[in-house]
Formats: C-alpha cells, structure tokens, sequence
C-alpha cells in the first residue's frame, strides 16, 4: 500500500473543507484530481472515508480514525522540515508565556507543545489558561507573548494581531439510534424539535447563539454542561443532540461507537481556533518561533510535497 504524502494532504483537505471543490480551491488544484486521489486512497486503505452528500461529504467513522493519524504524519513532515530549515534549533532557548484557552487547552495543547519538545528542546514554555476576555488582557499587556485560542469572537482586534489556524465546521451530534441518523443533512427547524445538549466551555455558548439567532428559531436545551465529554456520553445515550464544532469530535473516543456525527443543511459560521500576539509589538525568539511552528500548523493540510 504505497499511500503518498500527497494524497494525505488532499484527503486532509477535504475533511476539513467538506467538500471537493472547496479542498481543490483551498491547495490549488483541480476537482478531478482530488476526487481521483481520495478515490485511490479509499481503494488503498479498502476502508470508505467519506460519505457523500449533496452539498459535500462527511467523514465516516474510520474516515475520523484516519484523519487523527492524518494529521500526525503531516505535522512530523512539517516539524522534520522546520527543525533541518533552522540552522541550530536545539541552540534556541529562552521562556515563551503561552495562553490558552479551556477547549483549546483540551484538544490542541498537548499535540503544540510535543512538537515544540521535539523542534526546540531548550526551549522552556510556561502556560496559562484562562477565559478569552482575560487571555486578551494579560496578551495586551505584555504578560503573554502568545496565545493559541478561539478567535472568533476576538474583541480587542485594535490592540491585537491574530492567524487563524483552524476552521471547524459545526455539525450535529446524534446517539447511533436517533431517527435523523438516517439523513445525510439536518435542518436546525429539525433539531429545533429535539431536546438539545449545550455546552458552556470557551464561548460555546455564544457560538450556539450565533447559530441560531440568525433563524429566528429557539432550540430545545434541556441542559447545559462545561464538559465535553458528559455532552459526549449524553448524547451518545439518547438524552439529546448536540451542534458543536468538529474540533471537539473525538469519534475514537470511549463513547465513539455510539455517537454520529451529521452535516448541516443551514449555512453557519464556523470555530475558528488561531494564534494571537501583541500588535506592534517586537515579538522575542521564543514567541518567533511558537509562531513560525503554528504557521506550520495551519499549511499542514497544504502540503503538497
């Protein structure tokens, strides 16, 4: 099975786009050539990544399973191709003040600094996690050289540069038995029927109202939780649905096989998760280089090599 590094970047693209003809726009190639090389992956791997739908496609259960370890050979070509373009990396040293914020602590943090371990040893990173509002204060004022976090809801743009690194769809949540589990798309004038699991976490909550204020609609919460994982089991066992953003989608994890995860019909914003450092501001060579690795973060799904 000679899978390419080429093919993994395309299929990469397509998972996180949705559908070929954003992912062909997105690395700059044509529609055909990502659908043939998604085609030869599915023939290589004997396993269906994607379902297909009308207005895109969704990954599968082994499609997500295949996107994780995805993005890990990415992320080491990347990390190989940064540590050999830096004349000395091991002799960078110094203390880079990270912020974070709670989702993004959860599900990028740990995979961030693994790789600034591997490409900066020397390098000593000090974290804190705090609301948004709060991690832009302390970046403003010079207490945090940088901050991995959700932008979308950045407030203090004047004062702040910021890059996104991450585009998350939000989908819907679905225990293996629900009913819609039979669509390939949902309306929210559906969920807008069923009983509704909303999360609290990192401006979650925002994100659902900017979900729905748009339609006129009000959805049907039944609880709200900070935890993604009691939103996982929850809903996993039929106590409600959820809409949140593919980021916090972990079909590998212990309630995995009993959650689904489908597309939207309505068009909505996606989570953006980015860098976020000072305006104006002489950024030192621990915070260089924290951006150069995110940066390399974000053109993963583009390498075309």
């Amino acid at each position: 099975m000679n899978i390419t590094i080429r093919q993994i970047s395309y299929f990469v693209a397509t998972a996180e786009e949705g559908s070929i003809s954003a992912a062909a726009a997105a690395v700059g190639i044509s529609q055909s050539a990502i659908t043939e090389s998604v085609r030869m992956l599915e023939l290589q791997t004997g396993a269906t990544l994607f379902d297909r739908h009308s207005k895109g496609v969704v990954l599968t259960y082994q499609g997500h399973q295949f996107l994780r370890h995805s993005r890990l050979i990415l992320a080491a070509v990347a990390d190989a191709g940064r540590a050999v373009s830096i004349t000395k990396p091991q002799s960078i040293s110094g203390t880079l003040t990270l912020g974070v914020t709670s989702l993004v602590a959860g599900y990028f943090l740990a995979d961030v600094l693994a790789r600034l371990r591997r490409v900066f040893p020397k390098l000593v990173v000090k974290v804190t996690e705090e609301d948004r509002s709060y991690i832009e204060h302390l970046v403003v004022n010079g207490e945090l050289q940088v901050a991995l976090m959700l932008i979308s809801n950045l407030a203090n743009q004047d004062a702040l540069e910021s890059e996104v690194l991450v585009r998350s769809s939000n989908r819907v949540w679905l225990s293996a038995g629900h009913p819609l589990v039979a669509c390939k798309q949902i309306a929210l004038a559906d969920i807008a029927r069923e009983p509704v699991i909303g999360l609290t976490i990192d401006e979650m909550g925002q994100n659902s109202e900017g979900i729905w204020r748009p339609t006129g609609l009000h959805p049907n919460i039944v609880l709200h939780t900070s935890s993604v994982e009691a939103v996982r089991s929850l809903v996993a066992t039929g106590a409600g649905i959820a809409v949140l953003p593919d980021i916090a989608f972990r079909q590998w994890s212990l309630e995995g096989d009993r959650l689904e995860v489908r597309a939207l019909e309505d068009p909505i914003p996606t989570v953006d998760v980015g860098v976020v450092w000072r305006r104006g501001s002489m950024l030192a060579e621990p915070a260089s280089v924290f951006l150069a690795l995110a940066r390399g973060y974000r053109m993963v799904r583009h390498f075309t090599a």
